[in-house]
């Protein structure tokens, strides 16, 4: 079998309501902080239209946040709101689209001065429109789509997760009840969006201060979690994980990515140090150089059809040109990833 074959499932078109992709790679979304007082310029909408053009399927942005006091402690982090920002935006898309991209925006709150047991209803009301305005936004501006950042500890994962929601009302008690939140952020930004246009959710086990953590102990926990996400209107599961090839639970070799699809019939995206020999972590904690590795153990999981789209995060920061040299088999010229990698928009 030649190498072109045996990366075939990468290259296969995927579609979903109106959106239509050429192949299955997204880039996932990665935090840069070059976009001043949270405005994205030109350079920015270079750095995804480089992407696009190198034969990415769809472009996930950066965290981009929501028009609330809370949302981010971070100046240089962009904004999804505001005339300037949304300028921005426009061009972004704009460049992505006319070298025949699809991207959309992730959109955030980092939840950074806030603690969920804080906010009253009247704030959570708030937040809720401001995310449903962000979606709104998005579409008009010519986004493909959406994704809700609901992983890693950020506020609406904060929601979900035990440790960090001891509300005593409507949104904290057991599985189902902390799930209210996120349901009514998808609710509102499906009526904000229309019935076609694509809403993925971000979500994880894990968070940035607990590697080990989980929402859900058992498949049949996490089909709990997931069902009313569903319900809401959620199209796609972006399932984060830190090493794609990990088992999510025992007595099978599902990722969570993979038991996600199987519990909910949704399309999902894995993700978590494809194509590179160790995690985003140990490249800061550790001063590892990642080194590119083989993905012949994605490419079985992706014909199985464990998921149906895989996220490249380090791989496509550093290298453009990362898709097309995998397609084509020019893996000699693969770039490893080092954490001085991050200072610069390539």
């Amino acid at each position: 079998m030649s190498y072109s074959q045996t990366v075939q499932a990468l290259f296969k078109p995927f579609t979903i309501g109106n959106l239509s992709l050429s192949n299955r790679i997204v880039m996932a979304p990665m935090t840069r902080q070059f976009s001043p007082n949270g405005v994205p310029g030109l350079d920015v909408a270079n750095y995804y239209r480089r992407r696009a053009e190198n034969g990415v399927g769809l472009i996930v942005t950066e965290g981009t946040v929501i028009n609330h006091p809370d949302s981010s402690n971070q100046v240089n982090v962009p904004n999804f709101f505001g005339k300037d920002a949304l300028n921005g935006w426009a061009n972004v898309v704009k460049a992505v689209h006319e070298v025949g991209g699809r991207i959309i925006p992730q959109i955030w709150h980092m939840g950074a001065r806030g603690n969920v047991n804080d906010y009253s209803e009247t704030d959570i009301a708030a937040i809720i429109l401001a995310f449903a305005q962000a979606a709104f936004e998005a579409k008009q501006l010519g986004f493909d789509g959406i994704e809700l950042h609901g992983a890693h500890g950020y506020l609406i994962d904060q929601f979900f997760w035990e440790k960090t929601n001891q509300r005593t009302d409507k949104y904290g008690g057991d599985m189902l009840a902390r799930t209210r939140f996120a349901v009514e952020v998808i609710e509102a930004c499906r009526r904000a969006v229309g019935p076609d246009f694509p809403i993925v959710l971000r979500f994880s086990q894990w968070k940035s201060t607990d590697y080990t953590a989980k929402l859900a102990e058992t498949p049949e926990l996490l089909e709990q979690f997931l069902a009313p996400l569903v319900d809401a209107g959620v199209d796609i599961f972006h399932c984060s994980t830190r090493r794609f090839w990990e088992p999510e639970f025992e007595d099978s070799d599902l990722n969570l990515a993979g038991w996600t699809k199987k519990l909910t019939g949704k399309p999902t995206i894995t993700v978590g140090s494809v194509g590179l020999d160790n995690d985003f972590m140990s490249t800061f904690t550790k001063g590892k150089e990642a080194n590119n590795t083989k993905i012949e153990g994605l490419i079985e999981k992706l014909e199985r059809e464990e998921f149906d789209l895989v996220a490249i995060g380090r791989s496509l920061l550093v290298d453009p040109a990362w898709v097309n040299k995998i397609r084509d088999g020019r893996t000699n010229e693969l770039i490893p990833f080092t954490s001085e990698a991050v200072k610069v928009l390539y």
